[in-house]
């Protein structure tokens, strides 16, 4: 059965690597806390130290192990979190890591009007333009929030990519109303929240995995896109993943896996830009998706 061509349409990845990867942190920090808790969560202290670990504690290590492993990987940040905490972000950047936009405090598209998800997207553009000297080239939804309008409101400020939705085991093509974009898809298989996060202040109360036992789902989604020429995006979060036992798990097979020397780990725009060529030069053709998928509720 491995030996079954799974997917129909594969990208040519450079240098004949076997598949693409990028190892996606969504820095949140405590913004969730504030987000859930408006009112009060400012006063709940255990569950916002146990968000500032992200930033305070993990963001140095894993940038320190990505570094030594001589990659470089894409980082989702709130603009809230961007400014609230900046020696994350230098530390990010200095290691020559990208910086997507993901939300000003982690709020919810699919809730919001078209004027209000325009007018937080552009007040995080900002931030990240100011912070980083550069204009974000790709978005991932809060907490994959992907609305009927977003679509054409990354169109328009010139996003290349997003990396939202769940539509696909190789990157496909996003098409909206005056434009398009590339869609680098990831799914919950790959979310690190199920495996690990346990938390009362965030309504979220899973079975905590071992740190082993919560990377092998990772594992075997890793080795099935090695073997059919897929693409491989963990969502994972500073604070859960982050934690010293986990990411000893995780640095270690970081390391097995960029010895096979046929893997190629690089940032999403760097994904995005390589998907944009192979298939301008006709090397691949993807799939088209069109957004938003339905004008209107379904009715029957």
């Amino acid at each position: 059965m491995t030996g079954q061509a799974m997917i129909q349409n594969p990208v040519p990845w450079p240098n004949g690597a076997k598949c693409a990867c990028c190892v996606t942190f969504d820095m949140d920090a405590d913004s969730l806390i504030h987000l859930d808790h408006p009112k009060d969560g400012y006063r709940r202290a255990s569950a916002i130290s146990m968000l500032q670990y992200g930033p305070n504690v993990a963001i140095p290590r894993i940038v320190e192990t990505y570094r030594r492993l001589g990659i470089r990987q894409t980082f989702f940040i709130p603009a809230w979190c961007m400014e609230t905490y900046p020696d994350a972000v230098e530390a990010i950047l200095k290691g020559g890591h990208e910086i997507g936009q993901h939300g000003y405090l982690h709020e919810n598209p699919v809730h919001q009007s078209r004027e209000e998800q325009a007018e937080w997207m552009d007040r995080s553009i900002e931030v990240i333009d100011r912070m980083t000297g550069q204009h974000p080239r790709g978005w991932r939804a809060p907490l994959y929030n992907f609305s009927n309008h977003s679509a054409e409101l990354l169109i328009e400020r010139g996003f290349r990519y997003d990396a939202s939705l769940m539509g696909d085991d190789v990157p496909y093509i996003v098409d909206g109303k005056g434009g398009s974009f590339v869609e680098l898809p990831s799914h919950w298989g790959l979310d690190d929240w199920p495996q690990y996060v346990q938390s009362m202040d965030l309504d979220y109360m899973m079975p905590i995995r071992s740190p082993k036992t919560g990377w092998e789902p990772f594992v075997q989604e890793f080795e099935a896109a090695y073997r059919h020429g897929g693409l491989w995006v963990p969502v994972v979060h500073p604070f859960a993943t982050g934690r010293l036992s986990r990411w000893e798990v995780v640095a270690s097979f970081l390391e097995n896996v960029l010895s096979r020397g046929d893997v190629w780990f690089a940032p999403m725009e760097e994904i995005a830009a390589h998907v944009e060529k192979v298939t301008q030069n006709g090397q691949y053709t993807p799939r088209r998706v069109a957004m938003p998928q339905y004008a209107g509720p379904v009715t029957v």
